[in-house]
């Protein structure tokens, strides 16, 4: 659950990744969860090669839902009986939080840590290796260098600027996962997005556990609106820099600022919000109420009125009530919110929030159907108002784009040569089908 604990958490997909088959040398690393974990799982294979590991799948692991974990087990086991001979090794943050889950599998060979699995020498395994190495992830302090070398796709580039949280919402497992805060030098961020940009990318994403607290364990504790006033102010030739998801108790002045005078900042946010009612949202622990996430969507959109919301939500949280539910289906509407993370409420071990009598799963499960509907009726009220507008978006596959609100867009027209993927295209939207924008190339 990144950024303020669900997003650039992804939902967990309704099937498990793909298990490779056959394999008989090199090494296979197979993703769960988080755009971040995606990020990670491209370090991993680098160290794993340079560690000289063969034959292996690595499996890199999500503790955000219980079905998260539930469908790493499973392809452990389909991994094993599809590669008898292959080394299993378990990482990540399931086996960080709960590696006896693992432990008590015949079919893993190790389990390493989320505090280890991208250092040196952490996959140099012998036969007498230990078979269990997780450490103390709140003893992790540094920010290892890693954290900043860019994941890439075809289309743009993620660079991880912060890791860790300080914040025990009642929910969440995450800082059992991953640790407390630790964020990367603002100097080490520019260089790195500037090597980027030299590379050809258009857009770079900042992300992050909890973006919003980057800076608070530096030397005189910037915020994060220094940071991205840096990057564009040392990176002129950066098209495009957009952040990955905030948490909506903690947006500087400075950050503001630059959504109202920097056009290269995207006019996006993606916002930790959870809930509606203060009730819960005080159960949860979290650091906002219902008020300040309306008046911060008003502030910012004062600000820059082309900008789009997003936000994380949690359905079926112990105690809610169908007035508090009511509540969180409202605030979609009073935020005029474009997209939504729906998350049925899934108890975890170690959090406060496991032991508060339950809600039925039934009922967490049709809320969260109630909630995903609203949500489609949100998108859906967004896209209207797209039709007509002309807007700039990066060409993420042939006949494929999303804006700079974050609005994917199908395109008609071959894109010329200078706008292949990767470039950023005009367009002029004339539809959608209720999820994406269509349009034609200007």
């Amino acid at each position: 659950m990144a950024d303020g604990h669900t997003h650039p958490h992804e939902e967990v997909p309704a099937e498990p990744p793909a298990t490779p088959t056959g394999l008989t040398s090199g090494v296979e690393v197979v993703t769960f969860g988080c755009r971040l974990n995606s990020y990670e799982s491209e370090q991993i294979r680098k160290v794993a090669a340079e560690d000289g590991l063969d034959g292996a799948i690595i499996f890199n692991t999500c503790a955000v839902t219980g079905e998260a974990v539930r469908q790493a087990r499973q392809a452990i086991r389909r991994a094993r009986k599809e590669n008898p001979d292959a080394r299993l090794i378990v990482t990540g943050c399931a086996a960080q939080t709960d590696p006896d889950t693992f432990a008590t599998m015949g079919e893993v060979d190790f389990i390493i840590g989320n505090g280890d699995k991208a250092k040196a020498g952490a996959y140099a395994l012998r036969p007498d290796s230990a078979r269990i190495a997780v450490n103390d992830i709140f003893s992790v302090r540094e920010t290892a260098g890693h954290l900043i070398d860019g994941l890439k796709d075809r289309a743009r580039a993620y660079v991880e600027v912060q890791n860790g949280c300080d914040h025990r919402c009642t929910f969440c497992i995450i800082p059992y996962g991953r640790g407390n805060s630790r964020s990367a030098a603002a100097g080490d961020v520019v260089g790195q997005i500037s090597r980027l940009v030299a590379e050809g990318y258009n857009e770079v994403v900042l992300t992050g556990v909890d973006l919003t607290s980057w800076g608070n364990d530096l030397p005189g504790q910037p915020q994060l609106g220094h940071l991205v006033a840096r990057i564009l102010k040392h990176v002129p030739d950066l098209n495009r820099l957009r952040l990955s998801s905030i948490d909506a108790a903690e947006i500087d002045d400075t950050l503001l600022r630059l959504f109202a005078e920097e056009e290269r900042l995207a006019p996006y946010l993606h916002l930790s919000l959870q809930h509606g009612d203060d009730l819960i949202l005080k159960r949860m622990k979290r650091r906002h109420l219902r008020d300040d996430a309306i008046k911060l969507v008003q502030q910012v959109r004062a600000l820059r009125p082309d900008v789009a919301f997003g936000a994380d939500m949690i359905a079926g949280f112990p105690t809610e009530s169908e007035a508090h539910f009511a509540n969180s289906l409202a605030l979609v509407d009073e935020c005029d919110l474009a997209f939504l993370h729906v998350f049925p409420y899934s108890p975890r071990p170690q959090t406060p929030a496991a032991k508060i009598p339950q809600l039925p799963r039934a009922l967490i499960k049709e809320r969260a159907a109630r909630l995903r509907a609203k949500a489609a009726e949100a998108l859906t009220r967004h896209l209207d108002k797209q039709v007509g507008r002309e807007v700039s978006a990066v060409i993420e596959k042939p006949g494929f784009a999303r804006a700079a609100d974050f609005t994917e867009v199908l395109f008609e027209g071959d894109a010329p040569e200078k706008v292949k993927v990767g470039g950023i295209a005009s367009l002029r939207i004339t539809g959608h089908d209720g999820k994406r924008a269509r349009a034609v190339l200007i």
